[in-house]
């Protein structure tokens, strides 16, 4: 049954026409991805659907009786809300079915029992509608919701809480709603990795419709069944499945236009070709021949969508010596955030931060650049090290700027991009800010569009160290595979801090662990990788269960091999393997940097081709990092 309809909607800010006659229906259950380039209208769309913002033409269509809940990127609360307030609303329609319960409960004890029956069927129907609505225990229901979101305060004022704790309630208040329809526009922003996780488990239990806009690829992956692309300035088109069976759909739609884009071309150059003959050989051809040739001509030709062009200016060669920091301990009043922090950054390497908020990522990066000293420790720097610093806050950013004004470093009308000088304006527009658009403040700007005229600028400063603190927040998805093979291209070094597991898989090469209490270890790998040791450290420190006696199979009269021996071929293959996983991996990352190169993805056939290569050398990287850890452990004995 269809749950909402959107129909023939318009909408456009001055002389932008953000989109136009779009349609869009949801049905009840489905769970639906918004996804399209930054400025293609999602959140604009989202705030129509949900009510509150009006399109400029068109008509939606909601389900008699149907409750609707949205949660925007920057949420917003009344004046004086404390959090447990916060929560009471969301559950108000609950607490109106309890009350509704308690009060025929009370009327069945009075009534005589030949009118029971009917009594004890609204009964069962209301009770039907507490769970729906997440059961009988509504505040151990909130306070557990709070308590993962990581939020402790339950009787805390909202306006005191940061942006990233706001967000939390806001999706805490969101869950508790329960809704026959939930939409949700970029709901892990400020989120960590491991409460992603745990939001998209949530997510998945839900009853009811999903609407999602989100640039994290896993989360759409797991969650969603239909995925929804809205064009630039036009319509949308619809891909059943997930984020994978929708790029999968898009590849082979691309390559089918593009064929038949190669094919109208063909007829138009005969057509072209046959009027040139002059007016005597045409006489005897035929008028809608003629028309039809005249009506090909002035059709619109199939062209692949612009992306934004982020390119990185040739740097300075590394050293040998990058960043060091070595026993690195920082206290803020009573509360420890580093304690004998080591880290040897080298050339080339990919270094991830993860951790929950607020446990001293950010802190630790401010420390390594010398903007905050360290209690205790030393932090080195090499003689040719040059870095770029990606500020999560975007403070360097200066709002009254214009576009234009804000985008070079030095202030020059101009950028050196290899051994070319290109105009600072051409470069503008190849990022997506044509010349109008580069005469507005930075404030105009989406977080999106801030965010990428950050990275272009970021990317000119000829660094050959890139320290970026949440780069992919509000970043949609093509600019985020444009960023990723840019830096797997990269030859410098990188410190990243996201959330985004996407985009740590395809990009870190290795991840500090910011495990709480000052305490950070270091993981050899990408985001993958990092898990899968850390659960088996884990694994390894929990108590082992008493086991039970068996009896003797035919194999245990065979003599075990010892602790810490392994066969000569075993051995060989163990020395051999850190070699080999080098190799693996840097063959996986010229196969995703050849994957993101325009050349490539502009050609169907090629990147089909190279996409296939990916996934055997995914699959290869996987089975050295098994086969590793399967001869470390007959190597210890464990």
């Amino acid at each position: 049954m269809t749950l909402l309809r959107a129909a023939n909607l318009q909408l456009a800010f001055g002389s932008r026409t953000v989109f136009e006659n779009l349609t869009l229906t949801l049905e009840e259950g489905e769970r639906v991805g918004l996804v399209g380039v930054n400025g293609s209208g999602k959140s604009s769309l989202m705030k129509i659907l949900a009510g509150v913002a009006r399109p400029d033409e068109g008509e939606l269509q909601l389900r008699r009786g149907a409750r609707v809940t949205y949660l925007p990127q920057e949420p917003e609360f009344p004046e004086g809300a404390t959090v447990a307030s916060e929560l009471a609303v969301a559950q108000g329609p609950l607490k109106e079915v309890l009350t509704a319960h308690a009060e025929l409960t009370r009327r069945l004890e009075s009534t005589p029992e030949e009118a029971h029956e009917k009594l004890l069927e609204q009964l069962a129907t209301l009770s039907d509608r507490i769970e729906q609505l997440g059961g009988w225990d509504t505040e151990h229901h909130a306070k557990t919701l709070l308590d993962k979101l990581g939020v402790k305060d339950w009787d805390r004022p909202v306006a005191e809480l940061s942006g990233g704790l706001r967000k939390r309630v806001a999706i805490a208040r969101a869950l508790l709603t329960r809704p026959d329809l939930l939409m949700l526009d970029e709901p892990t922003n400020h989120l960590d990795a491991d409460t992603v996780e745990w939001l998209e488990g949530e997510l998945d239990k839900l009853p009811g419709s999903l609407l999602l806009v989100t640039h994290d690829r896993y989360f759409l992956d797991d969650l969603v069944d239909r995925i929804v692309e809205i064009q630039p300035g036009g319509g949308v088109v619809s891909y059943p499945g997930n984020y994978q069976a929708y790029l999968e759909q898009k590849l082979v739609a691309q390559e089918q236009e593009e064929l038949a884009q190669h094919k109208r071309e063909r007829w138009i150059s005969q057509e072209v070709a046959w009027l040139r003959k002059g007016v005597e050989a045409r006489r005897t051809k035929s008028k809608a021949r003629i028309e039809r040739a005249q009506k090909l001509m002035q059709e619109k030709s199939f062209q692949r969508p612009k992306v934004a062009a982020l390119q990185v200016i040739q740097a300075p060669r590394l050293g040998h010596h990058v960043i060091e920091a070595e026993g690195v301990s920082k206290s803020f009043g009573d509360r420890l955030v580093l304690k004998d922090v080591n880290l040897l950054l080298q050339r080339g390497e990919r270094v991830a931060l993860l951790g929950p908020n607020g446990v001293g990522k950010t802190t630790f990066l401010r420390v390594l650049l010398g903007e905050l000293p360290p209690d205790s420790g030393t932090v080195e720097i090499g003689k040719n090290t040059k870095v770029a610093y990606y500020d999560q806050t975007r403070a360097s950013l200066d709002p009254e700027q214009t576009v234009y004004e804000a985008a070079s470093p030095r202030g020059d009308d101009w950028v050196e991009l290899g051994d070319k000088r290109v105009a600072l304006r051409d470069y503008l527009d190849d990022l997506l800010f044509p010349v109008p658009m580069q005469r507005m403040k930075v404030q105009a700007l989406s977080g999106g569009e801030r965010n990428r005229l950050l990275l272009a600028r970021l990317f000119l400063e000829g660094a050959n160290v890139l320290v970026l603190d949440e780069p992919t927040n509000d970043l949609d998805i093509v600019t985020l595979n444009i960023l990723e093979g840019l830096l797997l291209r990269f030859t410098g070094s990188v410190l990243l801090v996201t959330h985004d597991r996407y985009f740590l898989d395809k990009v870190a090469t290795s991840v500090l662990a910011f495990e709480g209490n000052g305490r950070v270890v270091r993981y050899e790998g990408n985001f993958e990788m990092y898990r899968r040791l850390k659960e088996q450290a884990e694994a390894k420190a929990a108590p082992a269960p008493t086991p039970k006696k068996a009896e003797p199979s035919p194999s245990a009269s065979k003599p075990a091999r010892k602790p810490g021996k392994l066969s000569y071929k075993d051995q060989r293959e163990l020395d051999g393997m850190e070699a080999a996983i080098e190799a693996a991996e840097a063959r996986k990352a010229e196969l995703e940097a050849r994957l993101v190169d325009p050349s490539v993805y502009s050609d169907g056939v090629k990147a089909a081709e190279v996409q296939a290569e990916l996934e055997a050398a995914s699959a290869e990287v996987d089975r050295l990092y098994n086969r590793w850890q399967e001869l470390q452990d007959l190597a210890t004995g464990t």
